[in-house]
C-alpha cells in the first residue's frame, strides 16, 4: 500500500484498539520513510458510518456518564478511562482528517498523520495506566461527542478544522491543568506524570487546527475570528464552557480578539 488515504482509511476502520494503535504506528513510520503519498488522482473519500471501535464501552449521552469523585481509587480510574476515550477518538478524528479532506497541501497531511500517532501514544499510556488500577478501556460508560461533532462537519474543512481541535479537543488544555493539580495533592504522580506529556503534546494539535482552519478561510477568501464565531453560532450555539487556559490558547494559535470574545460568550 502506498496511498496515504487508503492507508488512513485501513487505521481509521480498525475496530480492535491494539490493531489501530499497531497500524497507527506503522503508517506514520511509512510516511515518514517516504513510502507513503498523497494519490493526485484518488477518488472522493468514501462515506463513512462510523469509525473502527470495539464493542465497548457503552455509548452514552453526556449527561448520562456517571460522575465520580477523585477520591476513591474508582473515581481515578473513571477519570483515566474518560481521557483514554478521547485520545481514542483523536486517533479516529485525525486520521478521518487525512482520509475524508482531498485536495490539501501535503504538510496537512502530514501534520494530521503526526497528530495520529500522538494520540496512540497518549492512548498506550492511559491503557496502561488503567490496567494498574485494575480496569481496561471500555469499563466505564462513555459519550460520543467528538465524532458526533465529526460528522455534522463531514462536508466543509473549515468547520472541522475550526470546531473540532479549536474548540472540543482544546478544552482538555483548559481543564487538564485543574486535573493534575488535584491528582498531585492525591498523590497520584502517576496519573500526573501521562496528563502533563498529554497536555503538552496537545497545544501541537490545536496548534495544527488552527494552522489550516487559516488555510481554509485564506483558500475562501473569508476573515477568520468572524467565520470562527459564525461556525461556534451556526453549529453549537453559546453553549461554551470557560474559563480558558488563555497562555497555551495563544501558544496553539488563538489571537487575543477570540479569547476575549470567548470568556464574554461562556458563563
Amino acid at each position: 500500500m502506498t496511498d496515504l488515504h487508503a492507508a488512513a482509511r485501513r487505521c481509521l476502520d480498525a475496530t480492535d484498539p491494539a490493531d489501530k494503535l499497531r497500524l497507527t504506528h506503522a503508517t506514520w513510520q511509512a510516511l515518514q520513510a517516504g513510502e507513503l503519498a498523497i494519490d493526485p488522482q484518488a477518488p472522493p473519500a468514501e462515506p463513512i458510518t462510523a469509525p473502527g471501535r470495539p464493542a465497548r464501552p457503552q455509548l452514552v449521552n453526556a449527561r448520562e456518564v456517571p460522575q465520580r469523585g477523585l477520591g476513591s481509587a474508582e473515581g481515578r480510574a473513571a477519570l483515566v478511562h474518560a481521557v483514554a476515550h478521547i485520545e481514542f477518538n483523536a486517533i479516529n478524528l485525525a486520521w478521518d482528517a487525512v482520509y475524508r479532506y482531498r485536495g490539501m497541501p501535503e504538510a496537512y497531511y502530514r501534520d494530521w498523520a503526526s497528530c495520529a500517532n500522538d494520540e496512540a501514544r497518549h492512548f498506550a499510556l492511559l491503557a496502561a495506566r488503567l490496567a494498574e488500577l485494575g480496569h481496561g478501556y471500555g469499563d466505564f460508560a462513555a459519550h460520543d461527542g467528538l465524532w458526533a461533532m465529526a460528522e455534522r462537519t463531514a462536508h466543509r474543512d473549515t468547520a472541522r478544522m475550526a470546531l473540532v481541535p479549536r474548540v472540543l479537543e482544546a478544552r482538555g488544555l483548559d481543564v487538564t491543568p485543574g486535573m493534575i493539580e488535584r491528582l498531585r495533592q492525591l498523590g497520584d504522580m502517576r496519573t500526573v506524570a501521562i496528563l502533563e506529556v498529554i497536555l503538552r503534546e496537545e497545544v501541537a494539535h490545536v496548534a495544527a487546527g488552527t494552522r489550516w482552519y487559516l488555510h481554509c478561510c485564506a483558500r475562501d477568501g473569508v476573515e477568520p475570528v468572524e467565520t470562527f464565531f459564525a461556525l461556534l453560532r451556526d453549529y453549537m450555539g453559546v453553549n461554551l464552557r470557560g474559563p480558558f487556559n488563555r497562555p497555551a490558547r495563544l501558544e496553539a494559535g488563538f489571537v487575543a480578539a477570540e479569547l476575549d470574545r470567548l470568556a464574554a460568550l461562556a458563563p
